[in-house]
């Protein structure tokens, strides 16, 4: 699609419209499936619109910002592009094509373990973007850290993402249906490589021997966890993430493992810098998260989606579409900084029935994590 027929698209819903008649079969089988029944993917989302937003009037909002940092990186956007593997299959640019896009915005890009490119040719596209790079642990652990040996060479590289909650696939039908077909024309069967046996202690001190970078924990769904992970100092932040959810069908939503943490643990977020994604398509999406404790807010299926429909410019669209919603959520509500965003701006009673009452008890975890 042409630059100016991207103007047209005015939502991520219409990009994602779009992508659907851009994308090849095999594409979309893996980039929108979900697991079993997909109630998580489809609550990651309708969370969001529950949230009852608070506005401050009296309030000059004719300057705004939406920079902000993320483990001590400055960022012009507190959106970022999570980690989502095989980019080429929307289009020929890939990754490339997403880095040259976070570029223009000074953009967070967190890089797929699986991307279609390498890591240094991504970097090499995006001289204005932030870059991090997903980690998955893999059952071969010296082919794991002689890849953490070439991250090591890649200066813009700022953070290791480790990934912990897809230890197994999820049962992602859609996908599945279409790996079957592949099967049995002849294609090679796919194995899960990645090693189901990492544990706290463990696997962080190995981790700190193959990098120097900040590390951080991708796929925390509970606020013991969130704590927990405060007690490594070597773990420098947090991603609330189900996986788009494409690993546990019903497990909570970021939005609820924010709350979680607010209700029972709050010094988590002085402690660690807080990310979340899964189910953000509209700026009143971002300034929820944010105003519940997130440092930036991550988006995935939504620029693959703007990758099919119009390469690097159609990612781009994706993210202007989405700062410019964020900054007019922002200007409404009475907020001039990412920092003013606060719970004051929200309304979050819909939710209190289906929190905790009572926290697990945070201290026998921390006894637990000690021995691990």
């Amino acid at each position: 699609m042409e630059p100016q027929s991207l103007e047209r698209l005015l939502s991520i819903a219409e990009i994602e419209s779009w992508a659907m008649k851009c994308l090849s079969p095999k594409a979309i089988s893996y980039y929108a499936s979900a697991t079993d029944d997909e109630l998580t993917k489809e609550a990651n989302g309708r969370v969001y619109r529950s949230i009852i937003l608070r506005p401050r009037v009296f309030v000059d909002c004719t300057e705004c910002s939406l920079s902000t940092t993320i483990l001590g990186n400055q960022l012009a956007l507190p959106i970022y592009v999570s980690p989502a593997a095989m980019a080429r299959l929307a289009h020929p640019s890939g990754e490339t094509g997403i880095a040259a896009a976070c570029s223009k915005f000074n953009a967070l890009q967190i890089i797929s373990k699986n991307a279609s490119m390498t890591p240094a040719s991504i970097v090499e596209a995006g001289p204005g973007a932030v870059f991090a790079w997903q980690l998955y642990v893999l059952k071969d652990i010296s082919a794991t850290e002689r890849t953490l040996a070439q991250i090591r060479a890649i200066p813009e590289i700022k953070f290791i993402v480790l990934t912990l909650d897809a230890p197994w696939p999820g049962k992602r039908e859609a996908d599945e249906r279409f790996k079957m077909g592949e099967v049995a024309s002849g294609g090679a069967p796919q194995t899960w490589g990645t090693e189901g046996g990492l544990t706290w202690r463990k696997t962080l001190e190995w981790l700190s021997t193959q990098t120097d970078l900040p590390i951080v924990l991708k796929g925390i769904q509970t606020h013991e966890d969130a704590n927990a992970a405060t007690l490594f100092p070597v773990v420098k932040g947090i991603i609330l993430s189900n996986h788009g959810g494409r690993a546990l069908d019903t497990a909570p939503t970021p939005v609820h493992v924010l709350l979680e943490i607010r209700r029972h643990c709050p010094e988590v977020f002085n402690k660690v810098d807080v990310l979340v994604d899964g189910g953000i398509k509209r700026g009143t999406d971002v300034v929820k998260a944010l105003a519940l404790g997130a440092k930036v807010v991550g988006i995935g299926r939504a620029a693959l989606y703007g990758l099919a429909v119009g390469g690097q410019c159609g990612v781009e669209r994706v993210l202007k579409i989405l700062a410019d919603e964020t900054m007019t959520a922002m200007k409404l509500l009475g907020v001039r900084r990412i920092c003013d965003l606060t719970p004051q701006h929200i309304n979050i009673s819909p939710f209190t029935s289906q929190l905790l009452e009572r926290s697990s008890s945070l201290e026998k975890g921390e006894k637990i994590v000690s021995v691990l």
